[in-house]
């Protein structure tokens, strides 16, 4: 396959699912009722627990999202469309990591959602062409450790506060440069 053509598969992808715009949205709201669940009175087993809940919301406020922003999850007769699933599902695999923190460290349980969240954006900034999703990934899991190691435990509802913020700033960026590949596509 020539390089112009996988640029054109890349390109059809980022232009009909406006480079994931959705999911990116639907996650600043997931993370930012997380953010609240972090600064309720509970343990933080329970509190992780909450976030479990509050992330399974996730597909259909994706869904919801979609259909107002007009975006598209398959791309007939696109051979790459499959691949951003599988990117997505990836991210699964670090969930043994999650119970394993979840049952002997809660109070860090948060911080390591934010990072293996974030760093499962990585490899995005391929699929949709968009670097964007490679310096947020960056940001996010270095941002999440920093403040992992220096915000006291009952302040770690910063660390989801923080996500949900990068996630919206990166919105923001994705929209804007989809409109820039959409505005040179017509042209």
């Amino acid at each position: 396959m020539k390089t112009t053509d996988l640029n054109n598969l890349k390109l059809e992808l980022s232009l009909s699912a406006k480079n994931g715009i959705d999911f990116i949205i639907s996650a600043s709201i997931i993370w930012l009722l997380i953010s609240y669940i972090w600064t309720l009175p509970y343990s933080s087993y329970d509190k992780s627990v909450f976030t479990f809940i509050i992330g399974s919301f996730m597909i259909p406020l994706t869904l919801l999202f979609s259909k107002i922003l007009k975006t598209s999850w398959k791309v007939k007769d696109n051979p790459l469309q499959p691949l951003g699933l599988w990117l997505n599902f990836a991210q699964l695999f670090y969930f043994p990591f999650l119970i394993f923190v979840l049952i002997k460290q809660p109070d860090y349980f948060v911080m390591s959602y934010v990072i293996i969240t974030g760093a499962h954006f990585f490899p995005y900034a391929w699929f949709y062409n968009e670097r964007a999703y490679a310096v947020i990934a960056g940001i996010i899991v270095l941002g999440a450790l920093f403040f992992g190691l220096y915000t006291p435990v009952e302040s770690l509802y910063i660390i989801p506060i923080f996500m949900a913020v990068s996630l919206m700033v990166l919105a923001v960026v994705l929209y804007l440069t989809h409109k820039i590949k959409l505005n040179s596509h017509e042209a």
